[in-house]
């Protein structure tokens, strides 16, 4: 099969796009044709062995390989059809048309990947295609994680920092779901986007912080990891609920303190990609309370280029890569 292959840690070109040999599925795994999949931030991150939160570089490299990489071949977010079951999987068939997370196995980028039948994988929503339902579980578990951790109550204001991220995108539209108003901050090319999927109200950063404009608010869901700490748990309402996509070690040590010696409380829980929070993502989709958000398509062959796109930040929305002709 076709796959894009990184062989050692670098920029963009290191991706390669190879012949590799095709994964054979285990008595409860699912061997799964996949036709799209998100290029996210953290496929860039772990490219190139850098991150934004500077504590997970080391965990992260002893992982994922010290000298070089261990797991060749990235992608963790993905849409396809299944090709095959092993003989003890009963709750898919070949032909199964399904999105989900390959989590630390990773393997999506290339053509198939085989996946234990319990990892997070559902149903396709009906009315996406391949590749606007690969720009899904990324952004939509990880969001739906977090504005459920923020017990947001309808009419309450809400504020997400970093709105135009693939994580974000979702947030904004499951906050308004949740009958938020929100406040959406990113930079100018992304305001009208945002504001079409729901967004109330927009900073841009580069022009105005959020924290001095002496307004507040009563949840803040920051995805910027440089943002200040105390700026932020300032901006917040009494009461008001503090969440950290991207926590620095110094802002989680505060988050004990703040929750336990104040009446604001901060949050850093990492997403769990369950398998119902993803059915419940499909089922907003399809409800149209949400909507998938592509901002380019690329093919395999265009990987490098693929991963320019996503470290530019210009992009409005997620990208994704397609690997292949198919029905949609």
């Amino acid at each position: 099969m076709k796959a894009i292959v990184y062989t050692k840690y670098g920029p963009p070109d290191v991706l390669q796009l190879k012949e590799v040999e095709q994964p054979l599925p285990a008595d409860n795994e699912v061997l799964i044709r996949v036709h799209a999949a998100e290029a996210t931030k953290s496929d860039c991150e772990m490219r190139c062995s850098k991150f934004a939160v500077k504590w997970f570089w080391l965990p992260l490299r002893l992982a994922m390989g010290v000298i070089r990489p261990r797991k060749q071949i990235l992608g963790g977010y993905f849409a396809g059809e299944v090709e095959s079951v092993g003989k003890d999987v009963i709750k898919f068939k070949a032909g199964d048309q399904v999105f989900g997370s390959a989590g630390l196995r990773l393997g999506a980028y290339g053509e198939y990947v085989s996946l234990q039948a319990s990892s997070t994988l559902v149903p396709k929503p009906h009315n996406l295609s391949f590749e606007e339902a690969a720009a899904v579980p990324f952004g939509g578990l990880n969001a739906l994680h977090f504005m459920r951790r923020a017990n947001i109550r309808s009419g309450e204001k809400v504020l997400i920092n970093g709105a135009g991220g693939s994580i974000g995108i979702y947030a904004v539209q499951i906050a308004k779901a949740m009958g938020a108003e929100v406040t959406a901050v990113d930079s100018t090319i992304k305001e009208k986007m945002l504001r079409r999927i729901g967004a109330d109200h927009f900073f841009d950063y580069t022009k105005e912080n959020f924290a001095k404009s002496g307004q507040t608010y009563d949840v803040i869901f920051n995805m910027v990891a440089r943002t200040s700490f105390c700026e932020c748990v300032n901006a917040l309402n009494p009461g008001g609920r503090y969440l950290m996509g991207n926590p620095r070690l110094s802002d989680m040590l505060r988050s004990v303190l703040t929750s336990r010696f104040t009446d604001k409380t901060v949050l850093f829980a990492f997403a769990g990609e369950k398998e119902e929070e993803l059915l419940a993502v499909k089922q907003m989709i399809e409800d149209g309370q949400n909507k998938s958000c592509v901002d380019k398509i690329y093919p395999m062959a265009q990987a490098a280029e693929t991963h320019r796109r996503v470290e530019t930040e210009q992009r409005l929305g997620p990208v994704v890569i397609s690997l292949g002709i198919h029905k949609s």
